[in-house]
Protein backbone atom coordinates (compact mmCIF):
# COMPACT_ATOMS: atom_id res chain seq x y z
CA UNK A 1 0.00 0.00 0.00
CA UNK A 2 1.38 3.57 -0.91
CA UNK A 3 -0.95 5.66 1.45
CA UNK A 4 0.49 4.48 5.37
CA UNK A 5 3.86 2.92 4.10
CA UNK A 6 5.69 4.69 1.93
CA UNK A 7 3.31 8.23 2.04
CA UNK A 8 2.11 9.32 5.46
CA UNK A 9 0.74 12.39 6.80
CA UNK A 10 0.27 13.77 10.72
CA UNK A 11 -2.84 15.80 10.09
CA UNK A 12 -3.48 19.42 11.66
CA UNK A 13 -6.77 18.79 14.02
CA UNK A 14 -5.81 15.37 16.07
CA UNK A 15 -9.47 15.23 17.61
CA UNK A 16 -11.50 14.73 14.27
CA UNK A 17 -8.28 12.72 13.21
CA UNK A 18 -8.60 10.33 15.87
CA UNK A 19 -11.48 7.64 15.95
CA UNK A 20 -13.60 8.55 19.52
CA UNK A 21 -14.27 5.47 20.33
CA UNK A 22 -11.24 3.45 20.16
CA UNK A 23 -8.20 3.67 22.58
CA UNK A 24 -5.00 5.69 21.32
CA UNK A 25 -3.16 2.43 21.55
CA UNK A 26 -5.58 0.65 19.43
CA UNK A 27 -5.17 3.25 16.43
CA UNK A 28 -1.41 2.81 16.58
CA UNK A 29 -1.63 -0.79 16.90
CA UNK A 30 -4.12 -1.16 13.53
CA UNK A 31 -0.78 0.52 11.20
CA UNK A 32 1.42 -2.05 12.91
CA UNK A 33 -0.97 -5.07 11.83
CA UNK A 34 -2.06 -3.34 8.21
CA UNK A 35 1.72 -2.50 7.22
CA UNK A 36 3.92 -4.82 9.12
CA UNK A 37 1.39 -7.75 9.60
CA UNK A 38 2.33 -7.97 13.23
CA UNK A 39 0.12 -10.01 15.38
CA UNK A 40 -1.83 -8.49 18.14
CA UNK A 41 0.13 -8.43 20.93
CA UNK A 42 3.39 -7.90 19.30
CA UNK A 43 1.77 -4.45 17.64
CA UNK A 44 -0.12 -4.02 20.97
CA UNK A 45 3.91 -3.41 22.42
CA UNK A 46 5.04 -1.59 19.77
CA UNK A 47 2.46 1.25 20.26
CA UNK A 48 3.43 1.85 23.69
CA UNK A 49 7.14 2.31 22.06
CA UNK A 50 5.78 4.72 19.99
CA UNK A 51 4.06 6.75 22.58
CA UNK A 52 7.46 6.29 24.71
CA UNK A 53 9.42 7.77 21.61
CA UNK A 54 7.01 10.79 20.67
CA UNK A 55 7.49 11.75 24.54
CA UNK A 56 4.11 10.92 26.12
CA UNK A 57 4.37 9.98 29.96
CA UNK A 58 3.40 6.87 31.64
CA UNK A 59 2.70 5.57 27.76
CA UNK A 60 1.71 1.74 29.19
CA UNK A 61 -1.61 3.25 31.00
CA UNK A 62 -2.30 6.39 28.02
CA UNK A 63 -1.57 3.69 25.32
CA UNK A 64 -5.54 2.47 27.17
CA UNK A 65 -7.27 6.26 26.93
CA UNK A 66 -9.62 7.31 24.85
CA UNK A 67 -8.75 10.37 22.54
CA UNK A 68 -10.67 12.92 24.73
CA UNK A 69 -9.50 11.78 28.04
CA UNK A 70 -6.17 13.33 26.54
CA UNK A 71 -4.84 16.75 26.60
CA UNK A 72 -4.43 18.47 22.96
CA UNK A 73 -0.81 18.31 22.95
CA UNK A 74 -0.95 14.60 23.98
CA UNK A 75 -3.45 13.61 20.73
CA UNK A 76 -1.13 15.40 18.66
CA UNK A 77 1.59 13.36 19.33
CA UNK A 78 -0.47 10.32 19.43
CA UNK A 79 -1.09 11.46 15.70
CA UNK A 80 2.67 11.47 14.82
CA UNK A 81 2.78 8.67 16.80
CA UNK A 82 0.59 6.71 14.46
CA UNK A 83 1.89 8.85 11.24
CA UNK A 84 5.51 7.55 11.95
CA UNK A 85 4.65 3.93 12.88
CA UNK A 86 4.31 2.84 9.27
CA UNK A 87 7.48 4.38 8.81
CA UNK A 88 7.31 5.66 5.15
CA UNK A 89 9.34 7.09 2.45
CA UNK A 90 7.74 10.69 2.69
CA UNK A 91 6.30 12.39 5.54
CA UNK A 92 3.51 14.85 4.86
CA UNK A 93 2.92 17.12 8.45
CA UNK A 94 0.47 19.39 8.19
CA UNK A 95 1.28 21.50 10.90
CA UNK A 96 2.67 18.64 13.20
CA UNK A 97 3.35 20.85 16.52
CA UNK A 98 0.48 23.44 16.60
CA UNK A 99 -0.56 22.00 19.93
CA UNK A 100 2.59 21.14 21.61
CA UNK A 101 4.70 22.70 23.81
CA UNK A 102 8.07 24.10 23.14
CA UNK A 103 10.15 21.30 25.02
CA UNK A 104 7.91 18.36 23.04
CA UNK A 105 8.04 20.75 20.20
CA UNK A 106 11.88 20.21 20.31
CA UNK A 107 11.85 16.64 20.96
CA UNK A 108 9.15 15.82 18.09
CA UNK A 109 11.47 18.53 15.90
CA UNK A 110 14.57 16.35 17.18
CA UNK A 111 13.19 12.61 16.47
CA UNK A 112 11.94 14.10 12.88
CA UNK A 113 15.39 14.72 12.61
CA UNK A 114 16.68 11.99 13.45
CA UNK A 115 14.64 9.72 11.56
CA UNK A 116 15.13 11.27 8.28
CA UNK A 117 18.70 10.70 8.77
CA UNK A 118 18.07 6.83 9.53
CA UNK A 119 15.88 6.47 7.35
CA UNK A 120 16.19 8.52 4.56
CA UNK A 121 12.90 9.64 4.70
CA UNK A 122 11.47 12.54 3.18
CA UNK A 123 9.65 15.29 4.89
CA UNK A 124 6.92 17.50 3.79
CA UNK A 125 6.14 20.07 6.08
CA UNK A 126 3.40 22.40 6.45
CA UNK A 127 3.43 25.50 8.63
CA UNK A 128 3.17 28.91 9.91
CA UNK A 129 5.64 28.89 12.80
CA UNK A 130 8.96 30.62 11.02
CA UNK A 131 11.20 29.28 13.80
CA UNK A 132 10.06 25.91 13.62
CA UNK A 133 11.18 26.28 9.55
CA UNK A 134 14.20 27.79 10.02
CA UNK A 135 15.53 24.71 12.38
CA UNK A 136 13.99 22.09 10.50
CA UNK A 137 13.67 23.11 6.12
CA UNK A 138 16.02 22.64 3.58
CA UNK A 139 14.33 24.45 1.48
CA UNK A 140 11.34 27.05 1.95
CA UNK A 141 8.50 27.83 -0.85
CA UNK A 142 5.95 30.51 0.33
CA UNK A 143 2.51 30.13 -0.43
CA UNK A 144 -0.19 33.09 -0.96
CA UNK A 145 -4.14 32.62 -2.45
CA UNK A 146 -2.99 29.26 -3.68
CA UNK A 147 0.58 30.17 -5.20
CA UNK A 148 4.14 29.91 -4.26
CA UNK A 149 4.96 33.44 -4.29
CA UNK A 150 9.02 32.59 -3.36
CA UNK A 151 10.64 29.58 -3.24
CA UNK A 152 14.40 29.59 -2.57
CA UNK A 153 16.96 27.60 -0.14
CA UNK A 154 16.97 27.77 3.96
CA UNK A 155 19.61 30.13 4.53
CA UNK A 156 19.53 32.78 1.80
CA UNK A 157 15.69 32.90 2.70
CA UNK A 158 16.17 33.68 6.47
CA UNK A 159 19.02 36.35 5.58
CA UNK A 160 17.37 38.18 2.54
CA UNK A 161 13.30 37.13 1.96
CA UNK A 162 12.61 39.09 -1.31
CA UNK A 163 9.01 38.77 -1.67
CA UNK A 164 6.91 41.42 -0.40
CA UNK A 165 4.33 38.64 1.64
CA UNK A 166 7.44 36.97 2.95
CA UNK A 167 8.62 40.11 4.50
CA UNK A 168 4.97 41.03 5.67
CA UNK A 169 5.33 37.02 7.72
CA UNK A 170 8.37 38.48 9.39
CA UNK A 171 7.26 41.80 10.40
CA UNK A 172 4.16 39.67 12.08
CA UNK A 173 5.81 37.35 13.86
CA UNK A 174 5.51 38.29 17.81
CA UNK A 175 8.98 37.86 19.41
CA UNK A 176 10.16 37.41 23.14
CA UNK A 177 11.73 41.12 23.68
CA UNK A 178 8.32 42.90 22.87
CA UNK A 179 7.65 42.71 26.85
CA UNK A 180 11.01 44.53 27.46
CA UNK A 181 11.23 48.16 28.15
CA UNK A 182 7.03 47.83 28.52
CA UNK A 183 5.46 50.51 31.09
CA UNK A 184 4.45 48.43 34.59
CA UNK A 185 0.25 48.14 34.49
CA UNK A 186 -0.97 50.70 37.37
CA UNK A 187 -1.83 48.88 40.88
CA UNK A 188 -5.11 46.94 41.17
CA UNK A 189 -7.43 45.42 43.30
CA UNK A 190 -7.37 41.85 42.98
CA UNK A 191 -10.26 40.62 40.50
CA UNK A 192 -9.05 36.87 40.55
CA UNK A 193 -8.14 35.27 43.91
CA UNK A 194 -7.20 31.93 43.81
CA UNK A 195 -6.21 29.49 47.27
CA UNK A 196 -4.48 25.87 46.99
CA UNK A 197 -7.18 25.26 44.50
CA UNK A 198 -7.27 21.45 43.42
CA UNK A 199 -8.70 19.27 40.75
CA UNK A 200 -7.99 15.44 41.36
CA UNK A 201 -9.26 12.64 39.13
CA UNK A 202 -10.14 8.97 40.72
CA UNK A 203 -7.70 6.00 39.56
CA UNK A 204 -9.84 3.06 39.67
CA UNK A 205 -8.99 -0.61 39.28
CA UNK A 206 -10.82 -3.86 39.83
CA UNK A 207 -14.21 -5.57 38.91
CA UNK A 208 -16.21 -3.08 41.58
CA UNK A 209 -13.84 -0.37 40.63
CA UNK A 210 -12.78 0.91 43.45
CA UNK A 211 -10.29 4.30 43.64
CA UNK A 212 -6.48 3.17 44.03
CA UNK A 213 -5.32 6.63 43.31
CA UNK A 214 -5.82 9.87 42.41
CA UNK A 215 -4.26 11.56 39.26
CA UNK A 216 -3.19 15.05 40.62
CA UNK A 217 -4.26 17.26 37.73
CA UNK A 218 -4.10 20.50 39.62
CA UNK A 219 -2.38 20.38 42.86
CA UNK A 220 -2.40 23.53 45.09
CA UNK A 221 -2.52 26.15 42.72
CA UNK A 222 -2.32 29.64 44.43
CA UNK A 223 -2.55 33.21 42.34
CA UNK A 224 -3.94 36.19 42.01
CA UNK A 225 -5.20 38.34 38.83
CA UNK A 226 -5.46 42.42 39.00
CA UNK A 227 -8.39 44.01 36.81
CA UNK A 228 -7.53 44.73 33.81
CA UNK A 229 -4.30 42.71 33.54
CA UNK A 230 -3.21 39.44 31.98
CA UNK A 231 -1.82 36.48 33.63
CA UNK A 232 -0.29 34.26 31.14
CA UNK A 233 -0.34 30.56 32.20
CA UNK A 234 2.29 28.79 30.50
CA UNK A 235 3.75 25.13 30.46
CA UNK A 236 3.91 21.56 28.87
CA UNK A 237 1.01 20.27 27.52
CA UNK A 238 -0.83 17.68 30.42
CA UNK A 239 0.59 20.00 32.96
CA UNK A 240 -2.97 20.97 34.23
CA UNK A 241 -3.32 24.14 32.22
CA UNK A 242 -6.50 23.87 30.56
CA UNK A 243 -7.87 22.12 33.46
CA UNK A 244 -7.13 25.10 35.92
CA UNK A 245 -8.76 27.49 33.21
CA UNK A 246 -12.40 24.87 32.74
CA UNK A 247 -12.53 24.21 36.61
CA UNK A 248 -12.24 28.24 37.66
CA UNK A 249 -15.39 28.09 35.14
CA UNK A 250 -17.11 25.51 36.99
CA UNK A 251 -16.73 23.48 33.04
CA UNK A 252 -15.20 20.58 35.36
CA UNK A 253 -15.90 19.97 39.07
CA UNK A 254 -12.80 21.57 41.23
CA UNK A 255 -11.42 19.22 44.47
CA UNK A 256 -10.34 21.69 46.79
CA UNK A 257 -9.39 25.23 47.11
CA UNK A 258 -11.18 28.48 47.60
CA UNK A 259 -11.93 31.13 44.26
CA UNK A 260 -12.44 34.56 44.82
CA UNK A 261 -14.21 36.74 42.60
CA UNK A 262 -14.59 40.77 42.94
CA UNK A 263 -13.64 40.01 47.33
CA UNK A 264 -16.43 36.63 46.94
CA UNK A 265 -16.08 33.20 47.48
CA UNK A 266 -17.48 32.03 44.58
CA UNK A 267 -16.61 28.14 45.33
CA UNK A 268 -18.57 25.77 43.93
CA UNK A 269 -21.33 28.24 43.70
CA UNK A 270 -25.00 26.74 42.62
CA UNK A 271 -28.18 28.40 41.21
CA UNK A 272 -28.69 32.23 40.89
CA UNK A 273 -25.13 32.98 41.74
CA UNK A 274 -23.56 30.36 39.50
CA UNK A 275 -25.18 31.97 36.87
CA UNK A 276 -23.80 35.33 37.95
CA UNK A 277 -20.34 34.23 37.90
CA UNK A 278 -21.11 32.76 34.13
CA UNK A 279 -21.74 35.94 33.44
CA UNK A 280 -18.61 37.55 34.99
CA UNK A 281 -16.13 34.68 33.81
CA UNK A 282 -16.16 33.74 29.94
CA UNK A 283 -13.59 31.36 27.92
CA UNK A 284 -12.39 31.39 24.49
CA UNK A 285 -11.27 27.30 23.82
CA UNK A 286 -8.34 26.12 21.96
CA UNK A 287 -10.49 25.20 19.03
CA UNK A 288 -12.89 27.41 17.32
CA UNK A 289 -14.41 25.35 15.26
CA UNK A 290 -15.01 22.31 17.52
CA UNK A 291 -16.51 24.82 20.53
CA UNK A 292 -19.49 25.94 17.73
CA UNK A 293 -22.35 24.37 16.85
CA UNK A 294 -22.30 23.33 13.20
CA UNK A 295 -25.68 23.29 12.46
CA UNK A 296 -26.36 27.35 14.58
CA UNK A 297 -26.00 30.32 12.57
CA UNK A 298 -22.82 32.29 13.75
CA UNK A 299 -25.53 35.05 14.99
CA UNK A 300 -27.68 32.23 17.36
CA UNK A 301 -24.33 31.07 18.40
CA UNK A 302 -23.58 34.20 20.18
CA UNK A 303 -26.72 34.78 21.22
CA UNK A 304 -27.48 31.88 22.67
CA UNK A 305 -25.20 33.38 26.05
CA UNK A 306 -27.60 36.03 26.10
CA UNK A 307 -30.59 34.17 25.90
CA UNK A 308 -30.12 32.59 28.77
CA UNK A 309 -28.03 34.90 31.13
CA UNK A 310 -29.70 38.24 30.74
CA UNK A 311 -33.11 37.27 29.87
CA UNK A 312 -34.77 40.89 30.50
CA UNK A 313 -33.60 41.86 26.75
CA UNK A 314 -35.90 41.96 24.07
CA UNK A 315 -34.96 39.79 20.84
CA UNK A 316 -34.41 43.44 19.40
CA UNK A 317 -31.69 43.87 21.80
CA UNK A 318 -30.06 41.22 22.00
CA UNK A 319 -29.79 41.04 17.58
CA UNK A 320 -28.17 44.36 17.82
CA UNK A 321 -25.58 43.56 20.36
CA UNK A 322 -24.71 40.58 17.91
CA UNK A 323 -24.17 43.20 15.04
CA UNK A 324 -22.61 45.27 17.26
CA UNK A 325 -19.42 42.52 18.13
CA UNK A 326 -19.10 41.10 15.12
CA UNK A 327 -18.14 44.56 14.12
CA UNK A 328 -16.09 45.23 17.34
CA UNK A 329 -14.49 41.58 15.98
CA UNK A 330 -13.75 42.81 12.54
CA UNK A 331 -16.71 40.89 10.87
CA UNK A 332 -19.67 42.26 8.87
CA UNK A 333 -23.01 42.42 10.60
CA UNK A 334 -24.23 39.77 7.62
CA UNK A 335 -21.73 37.22 9.62
CA UNK A 336 -24.36 36.88 11.54
CA UNK A 337 -26.76 34.58 8.72
CA UNK A 338 -23.90 32.54 8.28
CA UNK A 339 -22.51 29.26 9.06
CA UNK A 340 -19.13 28.60 11.16
CA UNK A 341 -18.00 26.29 8.03
CA UNK A 342 -18.22 29.57 5.84
CA UNK A 343 -15.55 31.12 7.68
CA UNK A 344 -11.75 30.72 8.22
CA UNK A 345 -9.75 29.49 11.15
CA UNK A 346 -9.28 33.05 12.20
CA UNK A 347 -12.65 34.78 11.81
CA UNK A 348 -14.17 31.82 13.28
CA UNK A 349 -11.62 32.75 16.66
CA UNK A 350 -12.96 36.05 16.19
CA UNK A 351 -16.95 34.94 16.53
CA UNK A 352 -15.55 32.35 19.45
CA UNK A 353 -14.30 36.18 20.58
CA UNK A 354 -17.51 37.82 19.74
CA UNK A 355 -19.62 34.74 21.78
CA UNK A 356 -17.00 35.56 25.28
CA UNK A 357 -18.23 39.34 25.24
CA UNK A 358 -21.88 38.85 24.33
CA UNK A 359 -22.69 38.66 28.26
CA UNK A 360 -20.06 41.61 29.37
CA UNK A 361 -17.79 39.55 31.26
CA UNK A 362 -14.87 41.38 33.27
CA UNK A 363 -12.61 38.13 32.89
CA UNK A 364 -12.11 36.01 30.04
CA UNK A 365 -10.16 32.87 30.33
CA UNK A 366 -8.22 32.18 26.71
CA UNK A 367 -7.16 28.67 26.05
CA UNK A 368 -4.75 28.91 23.28
CA UNK A 369 -6.60 31.60 21.19
CA UNK A 370 -4.10 31.49 18.77
CA UNK A 371 -2.28 28.06 19.00
CA UNK A 372 -4.00 27.17 14.93
CA UNK A 373 -3.66 30.61 13.18
CA UNK A 374 -0.99 31.44 10.65
CA UNK A 375 1.63 34.81 12.22
CA UNK A 376 -0.49 37.33 10.01
CA UNK A 377 -3.66 36.60 11.57
CA UNK A 378 -2.18 35.57 14.94
CA UNK A 379 -1.46 39.37 15.38
CA UNK A 380 -4.85 40.58 14.28
CA UNK A 381 -6.01 38.52 16.96
CA UNK A 382 -3.47 39.32 19.28
CA UNK A 383 -4.03 43.38 18.45
CA UNK A 384 -7.66 42.85 19.07
CA UNK A 385 -7.38 41.36 22.91
CA UNK A 386 -4.98 44.15 23.23
CA UNK A 387 -7.53 46.44 21.96
CA UNK A 388 -10.77 44.62 23.73
CA UNK A 389 -8.98 44.90 27.37
CA UNK A 390 -8.20 48.50 27.18
CA UNK A 391 -11.57 49.73 25.71
CA UNK A 392 -13.82 47.38 28.17
CA UNK A 393 -11.21 46.72 31.13
CA UNK A 394 -11.04 43.18 30.84
CA UNK A 395 -8.74 40.87 32.65
CA UNK A 396 -7.07 37.80 30.71
CA UNK A 397 -6.25 34.23 32.20
CA UNK A 398 -4.55 33.19 29.24
CA UNK A 399 -3.10 29.75 28.59
CA UNK A 400 -0.36 29.42 26.22
CA UNK A 401 2.74 27.35 25.29
CA UNK A 402 3.45 30.20 22.87
CA UNK A 403 5.93 32.20 24.78
CA UNK A 404 6.33 35.04 21.87
CA UNK A 405 2.76 35.42 22.21
CA UNK A 406 3.00 35.62 25.82
CA UNK A 407 5.72 37.87 26.05
CA UNK A 408 3.32 40.18 23.38
CA UNK A 409 0.34 40.32 26.28
CA UNK A 410 0.51 39.24 29.58
CA UNK A 411 1.74 41.82 32.48
CA UNK A 412 2.57 38.33 34.56
CA UNK A 413 3.40 34.85 33.96
CA UNK A 414 2.98 31.80 36.08
CA UNK A 415 4.94 28.32 34.65
CA UNK A 416 2.94 25.02 35.32
CA UNK A 417 4.56 22.04 35.87
CA UNK A 418 2.80 18.45 36.81
CA UNK A 419 -0.49 20.24 38.29
CA UNK A 420 1.48 23.03 40.49
CA UNK A 421 3.10 26.61 39.88
CA UNK A 422 7.05 26.71 40.09
CA UNK A 423 7.68 29.94 38.98
CA UNK A 424 5.36 33.50 38.91
CA UNK A 425 6.44 37.05 38.36
CA UNK A 426 6.62 39.51 35.75
CA UNK A 427 6.66 38.48 32.36
CA UNK A 428 10.32 40.57 31.68
CA UNK A 429 11.08 38.80 34.83
CA UNK A 430 9.84 35.22 33.76
CA UNK A 431 11.15 35.22 30.29
CA UNK A 432 14.46 36.98 30.55
CA UNK A 433 15.46 36.00 34.04
CA UNK A 434 14.01 33.21 34.82
CA UNK A 435 14.98 31.64 38.65
CA UNK A 436 13.50 28.30 37.74
CA UNK A 437 15.73 25.19 35.90
CA UNK A 438 12.08 24.32 34.36
CA UNK A 439 11.45 27.98 32.82
CA UNK A 440 15.20 27.84 31.73
CA UNK A 441 14.30 24.72 29.64
CA UNK A 442 11.10 26.05 28.42
CA UNK A 443 13.26 29.05 27.09
CA UNK A 444 16.06 27.02 25.86
CA UNK A 445 13.26 24.50 23.87
CA UNK A 446 11.72 27.90 21.68
CA UNK A 447 12.47 27.09 17.86
CA UNK A 448 14.69 29.74 16.15
CA UNK A 449 15.50 32.04 19.70
CA UNK A 450 19.25 32.25 18.60
CA UNK A 451 18.08 34.91 15.89
CA UNK A 452 18.67 31.95 13.11
CA UNK A 453 15.10 33.74 12.08
CA UNK A 454 15.66 37.26 12.24
CA UNK A 455 15.16 39.28 9.60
Amino acid sequence: MVRGREISMIFQEPMTSLNPVFRVGEQIAEVFRLHQRMNRRDAGQRSVEMLRMVGIPSPEKRAADYPHQMSGGMRQRAMIAIALAGEPDLLIADEPTTALDVTIQAQILDLLKRLQRETGMALWLITHDLGIVSSLADRVAVMRQGEIVEAAESGPFFCQPQHPYSLQLFDARPRLESCLNRSRPDHSPPLLEVRDFKVFYPIKKGVFQRTVDHMRAVNGVSFSLPQGQTLALVGESGCGKTTLGKALLNLIESSGGQVMFDGKDVTGSHGEARRQRCAQMQIIFQDPYSAMNPRMLVGDIIEEGMTALLPQWSQEQRRSRVEELLEAVGLPKQARLRYPHEFSGGQRQRICIARALAVNPRLIVCDEPTSALDVSVQKQIIGLLKALRIHQQLSYLFISHDLAVVAELADQVAVMREGKIVEMGPVEQVLFSPAHEYTQKLLQAVPGRSGAASV
